[in-house]
């Protein structure tokens, strides 16, 4: 079968992230072993270890009713139970939002949150952190049919009045005329709001995450749909049919929820036209029918404005018939085999790239420094030996030059700590400015007063003028670190050159902060929230609920990416400086090791070749604790720039 493909390629990502996991435990552990690590590194090295635990490879399947996507997530994950696993039958599909995922403490679950919990002002992010909040269903994973029944839960709907549809956000007085639906007393409503469900699927064991949104109405009125699950997730697949092609409505969510969620640069994005079985035509005859397909997905992709290939022409029904009966000649003609390949080897490709980009860029600094700190180290050690080998002992007066340079650079060596001493509580003034300048006191004040103003004016005129002005501030305050951000970096450059040109101490380029990754992160969110709000959902609902949700969720991500920064700051500023501290211990312990030996010649001559024999064995272990470096660095398979093995 092919989708084993999917699996094998799953299992060998997982096999990949486990490796670099084990190579950074490793290189924690040598940090530790060779007296390296002080308490910043180790953070930085525990969140990316925690981080790579954590991670999920997330598919999230996007599509209006009647598309056939909960069909196809049960082809291409969960044919093997031999049932529909998800509810996917006419007129019966997925009403709420939906994850699928494995937690290995929680067990296997469903969990709901029921729709009322739409008029409380707490983001899903915060129910997620609350289990007591949701109704929990136990799943048997050795009965298909007890979990195929427990699933028909995601489906159930409730009658409500009118008035209370509208507060949720579920009532649109259009769009029920349109459907000759004039003053209804009560409305059909979704029970749930969000469902959780966890149980031990290979793949999900691997660490495959599957969110199923249901329709544009639920990501028109859940903005933390569309602003932060949809952009986390690693790929999305949007389902059309291909009898009908891209609709009005399709287009609405193409536009208004996938094109925000995925960029500019459309990574991880495939369009799957479904239902290609209902173009099965024996009078055509097999070109005829390939024709047609072609034709859809040309006229597809021009509307969409993506690329053909990404386009893949499926029957969902007909792939998980022919999985479930072992018929490959029906498989072959579902198609299902080009979407897995495509989602095996280009979506894993893509997060293993990610993901080896996240850890280059948070602990390739510390690796760098390491192996430039070690090969200082050798290269030192060899040149103490190598003068060691050639000086004339013998000459009394030459053995007391040594000692009187020696004691020369020991005492500069002091005086130059002092200065030292005095940078560093200069850069501490400097570095408490760039820290509270993002002080969360600074940024909840910003935020209440501007939510203040907000709830004042619901209309979507008002609203926009608000979230315009929460950004307007944000931005300025921004702005303050920039300054305060350049006179840092200025100063840590300054006290670096200082030991690079007095001791000729190795040139590790100190990492400089930055904060514009935060003002371009801020500045996306604005982008995404102005595009949600024009949306034409939105823009026809114009609820207080929606209205409400949209800032809130705004409010969160500023709030997160501010809050971020803040950390970042504080990290930095704390770790800064600690490739200088090692260079320059390192340098007190050469020259109080080099006045030792010189002691020890000037009292005994027949103590040189003893020194020289012990130079010798100094050496070894270091280039041993090198060497375990370079392999630590190579399991890792991260791009580090300026190794060297001199």
């Amino acid at each position: 079968m092919r989708n084993l493909e999917f699996k094998e390629q799953l299992h060998e990502y997982s096999h990949w992230r486990e490796q670099l996991i084990q190579a950074i435990e490793m290189y924690r552990e040598w940090r530790n072993r060779h007296k390296f690590s002080d308490p910043q590194s180790t953070d930085t090295l525990l969140n990316i270890l925690q981080g790579l635990n954590m991670d999920r490879v997330t598919l999230a399947f996007v599509a209006e009713f009647s598309r056939g996507k909960t069909e196809l997530i049960n082809s291409l994950f969960f044919a093997e139970t031999g049932v529909r696993l998800l509810p996917s039958s006419p007129g019966r599909t997925t009403m709420s939002p939906t994850e699928l995922f494995w937690d290995a403490e929680g067990g296997s679950y469903i969990r709901l949150l029921n729709i009322e919990s739409r008029l409380e002002d707490i983001s899903l992010m915060d129910f997620k952190r609350n289990p007591e909040r949701w109704t929990e269903i136990s799943l048997n994973v050795d009965s298909p049919t007890q979990m195929q029944e427990a699933f028909k839960e995601l489906i159930s709907t409730k009658k409500v009045s009118k008035e209370t549809a509208d507060k949720l956000g579920l009532w649109n007085e259009r769009e029920a005329a349109e459907q000759g639906i004039i003053n209804p007393e009560f409305v059909e409503v979704p029970c749930w709001r969000h469902a959780l469900i966890s149980f031990p699927h290979p793949l999900l064991k691997e660490g495959l995450c599957i969110l199923d949104t249901p329709g544009l109405n639920a990501l028109g009125t859940e903005p933390e749909l569309t602003l932060s699950m949809l952009p986390s997730a690693q790929a999305i697949v949007f389902v059309l049919a291909a009898d009908t092609g891209v609709t009005k409505s399709d287009l609405e969510m193409w536009k208004s929820h996938v094109c925000s969620a995925r960029g500019q640069r459309r990574q991880g994005l495939a369009v799957v036209m479904n239902k290609i079985d209902s173009m099965w035509d024996d009078l055509a005859g097999e070109t005829g029918y390939d024709a047609a397909i072609q034709k859809q997905i040309e006229t597809s992709a021009t509307i969409l404005n993506l690329k053909q290939e990404l386009i893949f022409p499926v029957s969902a029904k007909q792939a998980l018939l022919a999985k479930v009966k072992g018929d490959e000649a029906l498989l072959e003609r579902s198609r299902l085999n080009k979407l897995e390949n495509y989602l095996s080897e280009d979506i894993l490709n893509q997060r293993r790239e990610i993901l080896k980009g996240v850890v280059e860029k948070d602990i390739g600094f510390l690796v760098s420094e390491s192996i430039k700190l070690m090969n200082s180290k050798v290269v030192n050690a060899s040149k103490q030996l190598e003068e060691f080998k050639q000086v004339d002992f013998e000459n009394q007066e030459m053995t007391g030059k040594l000692m009187a340079e020696t004691r020369d650079r020991q005492n500069t060596y002091m005086a130059n700590i002092e200065n030292f001493q005095a940078s560093r509580k200069v850069f501490a003034v400097q570095a408490r400015m760039l820290i509270d300048s993002f002080a969360k006191e600074r940024i909840d004040e910003i935020i209440l007063r501007t939510k203040q103003d907000m709830s004042k004016s619901l209309t979507t005129y008002g609203m926009k003028q608000n979230m315009r002005k929460l950004f307007d501030e944000l931005r300025d305050l921004l702005q303050d670190s920039v300054d305060i951000t350049e006179e840092t970096r200025r100063l840590i450059k300054a006290i670096h050159k200082k030991f690079q040109d007095e001791y000729g101490f190795k040139e590790i380029e100190p990492q400089l902060f930055s904060i514009k990754q935060y003002q371009f992160e801020l500045e996306q969110i604005f982008e995404e929230g102005e595009a949600f709000r024009s949306s034409a959902r939105t823009t026809m609902t114009e609820q207080s609920l929606v209205v409400n949700k949209l800032y809130s969720t705004l409010i969160a991500k500023a709030r997160t990416i501010l809050q971020q920064a803040h950390k970042d700051a504080a990290t930095w500023s704390n770790s800064v400086l600690t490739p200088l501290m090692h260079q320059i211990k390192d340098h007190k312990k050469q020259i109080e090791s080099r006045l030792i030996m010189l002691r020890k010649i000037n009292e005994s001559k027949g103590n040189v070749s003893e020194s020289i024999a012990q130079l010798e064995a100094e050496l070894a272990p270091l280039k041993q604790q090198r060497q375990e470096l370079l392999a630590i660095i190579k399991a890792m398979q991260i791009n580090i720039t300026d190794i060297e093995t001199a």
